[in-house]
């Protein structure tokens, strides 16, 4: 069983006053709170999601 690359992905600035598809975008990342990181599988789409909102995430490395 191979194991999956994954990333670290942290709610950076708030979605307020954002248009809807951004905050779409960051409602499917599972992010709610300002600060709260979530893991994900390293996968092109979820990489396309975090280049569409750069302004409001950081990715997490350790």
């Amino acid at each position: 069983m191979t194991e999956q690359a994954t990333i670290k992905i942290q709610l950076w600035s708030s979605p307020i006053g954002a248009p809807d598809k951004l905050r779409r975008i960051v409602k499917g990342l599972g992010l709610r709170k300002i600060n709260q990181v979530v893991i994900k599988p390293d996968t092109p789409g979820f990489r396309g999601m975090v280049t569409k909102i750069p302004h409001l995430l950081k990715v997490v490395t350790e």
